[in-house]
C-alpha cells in the first residue's frame, strides 16, 4: 500500500506542475509589453551653440542643480486577467488522462510481476515434487529388482559322517536362478584379524584350473571348501606353524570370493559378488570353524 500511495503522490505532483506551467505560459502570452508613455515628459538635451558654431552638451549636474524639482515614478499597468482557453483546458485534461493511464499501467505491471513470482514458486515446488516422486519410483523399482534377483550366501556346516570336519557352503537365497561364474579362496595364518590386509588378496588362478560355471536354483547349495582336523598339518606347511596354531599363538583364516550373475542377465553390469571369511579354532579333542573377519571380507554386492 505504501508503494501505491507514493505513486499517486508523484502523479498528482506531476499534474499540478503541468497545470502551473500551462498557466504561466498563458500569462506570459497575455501580458503586453510596456511601451513608453507619450504623456510622460522626457528631458531633452539641447545642444548649446557657441560663438564659433560648435555644439556642447549640457552637463548632467545641471539637471540635478535644482533639488526641488519633482521626481516622476512610472508604474506598469496591471496585468490583464488570465484567459484559460481551450488549449490550456485540453493540455490539463490530457495530463490527467496520462497520469491515470500511467498509474493503471504501473499497477498492472506490479500485478503481473507478482503473478510471475507466484508461478515461479509454484513451478519450483511442482518440479521438486516430481523429482521426489521419480526418486521414490526408482527406489521402489530397485527394491523390487533386488528382491527378485539371486542372492548367494556362504555358511559353514559340519560333516555328519566325519568328526571335526567342516564344509563351506554357497546357497542361493534369492528368488531367481544364479549362475556362479568364478570362485576363489585363500588361506592366511596370522596373529589375529587386525593383521589381515585391508582388502582381500587372492592369487591368480591358472587358466586350466578355473571351475566350470554352476547354476543354483532358489534354495539350492553347493560346497566350495572342506576342512578336516587331520589336514591341518598340510595346510600349515610346517610343524612350527602348526604348534603356533594349536597353542593359539596364531590364527588360521580361510576367505574367498564368489562371482555370480542372474541366469537371464547379459553383460558385466549384472555381475554380483559375495565375500566370505572364517576362522579355525583348535581344541584338545575337538575343533570349530566359525565366520569371522573384517567387514571387507564379509560383504555382498
Amino acid at each position: 500500500m505504501s508503494r501505491r500511495w507514493a505513486v499517486l503522490v508523484a502523479l498528482f505532483a506531476l499534474m499540478h506542475a503541468g497545470a502551473a506551467i500551462a498557466a504561466q505560459d498563458a500569462t506570459d502570452s497575455a501580458t503586453p509589453r510596456s511601451t513608453p508613455d507619450s504623456s510622460i515628459p522626457q528631458t531633452s538635451q539641447k545642444a548649446n551653440s557657441t560663438a564659433d558654431g560648435s555644439t556642447a552638451a549640457n552637463p548632467a549636474s545641471a539637471e540635478n542643480s535644482n533639488p526641488n524639482q519633482p521626481q516622476i515614478i512610472v508604474n506598469p499597468p496591471a496585468p490583464a486577467p488570465v484567459e484559460w482557453g481551450w488549449r490550456q483546458q485540453v493540455t490539463w485534461g490530457a495530463t490527467i488522462v496520462l497520469a491515470v493511464l500511467g498509474y493503471v499501467g504501473i499497477m498492472l505491471a506490479l500485478r503481473t510481476l507478482k503473478s510471475i513470482d507466484r508461478h515461479l514458486e509454484s513451478g519450483g515446488a511442482v518440479t521438486k515434487v516430481a523429482m521426489d516422486t521419480a526418486n521414490a519410483a526408482l527406489a521402489l523399482a530397485q527394491a523390487i529388482a533386488s528382491s527378485e534377483r539371486p542372492w548367494i550366501v556362504v555358511t559353514i556346516e559340519p560333516f555328519l559322517t566325519m568328526e571335526n570336519s567342516f564344509k563351506v557352503m554357497a546357497s542361493n537365497r534369492g528368488r531367481s536362478p544364479a549362475r556362479i561364474v568364478s570362485s576363489v579362496d585363500q588361506v592366511r595364518i596370522t596373529v589375529d584379524e587386525t593383521n589381515l590386509p585391508k582388502a582381500p588378496e587372492f592369487e591368480k588362478v591358472a587358466p586350466g584350473d578355473e571351475p566350470e560355471p554352476i547354476v543354483l536354483l532358489p534354495g539350492e547349495a553347493t560346497g566350495i571348501w572342506a576342512l578336516n582336523r587331520e589336514d591341518l598339518g598340510t595346510i600349515c606347511k610346517s610343524p612350527e606353524v602348526l604348534k603356533k596354531v594349536e597353542r593359539w599363538q596364531e590364527t588360521l583364516f580361510l576367505f574367498g570370493r564368489i562371482q555370480y550373475m542372474e541366469l537371464s542377465a547379459v553383460g558385466e553390469n549384472q555381475m554380483h559378488e559375495t565375500f566370505w571369511c572364517c576362522r579355525y579354532i583348535h581344541g584338545e579333542k575337538s575343533s570349530a570353524l566359525v565366520m569371522a573377519g573384517p567387514p571387507a571380507y564379509n560383504r555382498h554386492s
